[in-house]
């Protein structure tokens, strides 16, 4: 699955690990992710999130 790459901090979306902690259970893909998810590093959104 495709990672993603916060362009605000630099911290990566990993599909296969998901953000627990977010809601975000393990083995989703970025594109199913909530558009109001926010970076759990910084807080960014979603939309500041480009392909790795």
């Amino acid at each position: 699955m495709q990672k993603y790459v916060c362009t605000v901090c630099n911290y990566v979306y990993d599909p296969e690990v998901g953000d627990p902690d977010g809601g975000i259970e393990p083995g989703t893909p970025f594109e199913e992710i909530p558009d109001d998810w926010v970076c759990p590093t910084c807080g960014a959104a979603k939309s500041d999130f480009e392909p790795e």
